[in-house]
């Protein structure tokens, strides 16, 4: 595969989408619908856009988050922490109209979501408009990270400045219900992260969950349109990729999930990173199914000391 990310790998990665308050509750047994279930709950700052900019940033990856917050003392929290880690922060809109973003999410004891809810207004205000005015940022980056909580409207308009800059667009589907708003736009993006439910949404394949055949001609099906990679989160955390040269199966380190929060993020940051320092596309998805590991045996949306080498002692040989 012809790397389209190395050529300005010293840019920033432009990542427009969600900042949001993460709310997780771990159920102590079975749910009972209709009454209160005894559970472990934690908060931590989250939202797909978020969570891929702080990733980018600890692997030492210069990074702009362009996203909306309230003026909130969440939203102001949420840029403080943000600029700490060295992530541009001057393009997100900080909204007195709607609140920072809220992800309320349900997993059992397995760690396997049960159920989410997500308050993601403030994100209406990354308006097509508010895009077209900083045409000039396409000029100087390396690459765009889109998620799918974006209007329709600005992410066409996004991969139109992308296009005619020249710049590679990478996407999350983000969600079963969000994913069908990247379909008119997969001739353009280059790097696509779904899990097995979005990945038959865009390919309309509907690929079993237990079968790696299907989602392995699933993922093919979205590079014959024009994706140049398409990296496949399955149930069992085998990550499940394909490119216009190459495919293949990597299986991610096998341990109890304490949190599934943020590990797609996860991947999709380290396989950019990976690309962007001109790694090999099976070194750069190895990379990824470190990083999904990693993030999915700790608290929080984000490996709070992840680094190259970190991801490098996690390795799946």
């Amino acid at each position: 595969m012809e790397n389209e990310f190395s050529p300005r790998a010293s840019y920033p990665v432009l990542v427009i989408g969600s900042s949001s308050v993460d709310m997780i509750g771990r159920l102590s047994g079975e749910i009972n619908l209709g009454t209160s279930n005894p559970a472990h709950i934690r908060t931590s700052f989250g939202g797909v856009a978020r969570n891929i900019a702080e990733n980018l940033a600890h692997l030492g990856q210069p990074v702009i988050l362009l996203s909306a917050v309230g003026q909130d003392r969440a939203g102001k929290q949420i840029l403080a922490e943000m600029d700490l880690f060295g992530v541009d922060t001057r393009y997100t809109i900080q909204s007195d109209q709607n609140p920072t973003g809220t992800y309320l999410g349900i997993v059992d004891q397995k760690g396997e979501l049960e159920v989410a809810l997500d308050d993601m207004r403030a994100i209406s205000e990354i308006t097509p408009a508010y895009i077209r005015d900083l045409a000039r940022l396409f000029k100087e980056i390396s690459a765009v990270y889109i998620d799918a909580n974006l209007t329709k409207e600005t992410i066409r308009t996004i991969v139109s400045l992308a296009r005619k800059a020249n710049i590679p667009v990478c996407a999350d589907p983000t969600s079963f219900s969000l994913a069908v708003k990247l379909k008119p736009y997969l001739k353009n993006i280059k790097m696509l992260t779904p899990n097995i439910t979005e990945v038959g949404i865009l390919s309309d394949r509907k690929p079993s969950p237990t079968r790696r055949a299907d989602a392995l001609q699933a993922a093919k099906d979205l590079v014959s349109v024009g994706l140049s990679i398409v990296a496949v989160v399955m149930p069992e955390l085998d990550v499940i990729y394909a490119t216009t040269e190459t495919s293949g199966l990597i299986s991610a380190i096998r341990a109890p999930i304490v949190d599934p929060t943020g590990a797609g993020d996860a991947l999709s940051a380290a396989v950019l990173y990976g690309l962007l320092n001109n790694m090999p596309v099976d070194d750069a998805v190895r990379l990824g199914a470190s990083a999904l590991s990693l993030t999915m045996s700790q608290i929080g949306s984000v490996v709070p000391d992840l680094s190259l080498q970190k991801l490098y002692d996690h390795l799946v040989a």
